[in-house]
C-alpha cells in the first residue's frame, strides 16, 4: 500500500508540520510505502494550467499523490479556509486518476471555531476527486503545540487513530 502525507503550510516550522511530521514518524512503523510532502519546503509551482514546463518537485508531488492509495491531509485554517497551497497542488491532481483512493484529515486552527467548515471543505474536495473519507478526522489547536513538539498526548493518540482508521477503512476497499 502507498500512503502520501501532505503537509499543508506553506509556513517554515508551522504547527501543520509538526502535526503532520508526527503523523510520518507514526505511519513509518506501517508496512507501507510512504511519501511526504512537505508543503512548507518551499519549490512547488503555482497551477497554470495544463503545461509541460513546471518543475521536476511539482510534478514529483502531483506524482506521489496521485500513486498512493491513501493521502493523510494536514492542514491550518487560514481565514476560515484551508491553505491555498493545499489548494493549489490539488490543481495538478487529475480527478480521473483518483478514484477509490482513501484519505483521513487532520485540521490546526488557533481556536475551535471553523474546523467543521474546513472539514466540509476538505471533504468537498475529496468528493470532487471521488475519495473516499474516514469520517473522523483530528481537529487540533495551537495550544497543544510547544517548541516544535506536539505536548498532548491525545493529540498524538487521536492522530494514530485517525491513520490506523484510514489503513483500515483502505485495505477494505
Amino acid at each position: 500500500m502507498k500512503v502520501v502525507v501532505i503537509s499543508g503550510s506553506p509556513r517554515e516550522n508551522a504547527n501543520t508540520e509538526i502535526m503532520m511530521k508526527h503523523v510520518v514518524e507514526y505511519v513509518k512503523q506501517k508496512d507501507v510505502e510512504l511519501k511526504f510532502i512537505n508543503l512548507s519546503e518551499g519549490g512547488f509551482e503555482y497551477y497554470r494550467g495544463w503545461v509541460d514546463d513546471y518543475n521536476e518537485k511539482t510534478l514529483q508531488a502531483a506524482k506521489d499523490i496521485t500513486d498512493a492509495d491513501v493521502w493523510l491531509v494536514g492542514t491550518p485554517i487560514y481565514n476560515s479556509m484551508f491553505s491555498a497551497a493545499l489548494k493549489n497542488l490539488f490543481e495538478f491532481i487529475n480527478y480521473k486518476e483518483t478514484a477509490g483512493k482513501t484519505a483521513g484529515l487532520a485540521i490546526i486552527a488557533s481556536s475551535t471555531i471553523g474546523f467543521t467548515d474546513v472539514q466540509t471543505l476538505l471533504l468537498q474536495l475529496m468528493s470532487y476527486f471521488r475519495v473516499i473519507t474516514n469520517p473522523t478526522p483530528v481537529f487540533v489547536t495551537a495550544d497543544k503545540m510547544e517548541d516544535g513538539k506536539i505536548i498532548d498526548e491525545d493529540v498524538k493518540s487521536r492522530l494514530n487513530q485517525m491513520v490506523d482508521k484510514t489503513l483500515e477503512l483502505a485495505k477494505s476497499n
